[in-house]
């Protein structure tokens, strides 16, 4: 007899890695019952359809939004507050196959993995607002506050670019990834701190 909560997690867990090894479209179900050492009869039991799985893996696993941005905030200092917040969501995005390929894999083709991307997204952009009007030593407006929301949000959940120039291959990153992390807080803040004296 297998344990409803946990037959279910396994069936999820096998899918996780199922799909980010393969892909989607290129696992059965029948993998994935295989995987999860569960009879298929079990896995639609919990999940009608491959897609159902899909949606309540994204739906369920899909991290970020969720980061209390106040032990991240340091009053006066937005540049470590940013910093912290994309070290907990980097954090967060390698303890999870999800974010890191079936997220940016699948979106295109599957409507539900779309959607929950978008609420993903809106989610961390409010915790990064959070972040800088807590850590910012003046107020600054709404619109402006945003704006520099959704541009760290784009930067911290761009995959780093590969150094390709070297023959055979990537071979590493372009530069030390916090190094240019912290030279873009620097920027970004200093234009928000500009803006409102």
């Amino acid at each position: 007899m297998h344990n409803t909560g946990e037959a279910r997690t396994r069936i999820l867990d096998a899918a996780e890695s199922l799909f980010a090894a393969r892909g989607f479209d290129a696992t059965a179900t029948s993998a994935i019952a295989q995987a999860a050492a569960v009879p298929k009869g079990l896995l639609f039991y919990y999940f009608p359809s491959k897609k159902d799985i899909l949606a309540s893996l994204v739906g369920e696993r899909l991290e970020g939004g969720t980061i209390d941005p106040v032990p991240l905030i340091e009053p006066g200092n937005p540049v470590r507050s940013l910093l912290n917040l994309s070290q907990k969501l980097f954090r967060v995005q390698a303890d999870s196959a999800v974010i890191r390929v079936i997220v940016w894999r699948e979106q295109h083709s599957h409507p539900e993995v779309k959607a929950n991307l978008a609420a993903h997204r809106r989610a961390l952009y409010a915790t990064i607002e959070k972040v800088l009007a807590g850590s910012l030593r003046k107020p600054i407006e709404s619109r402006r506050l945003r704006a520099a929301a959704l541009a760290w949000g784009a930067i911290v959940t761009t995959p780093p670019l590969e150094d390709e120039s070297i023959e055979g291959g990537p071979r590493g990153r372009l530069d030390d990834p916090l190094e240019d992390l912290t030279a873009l807080a620097e920027l970004l803040c200093a234009g928000l701190q500009h803006g409102s004296e």
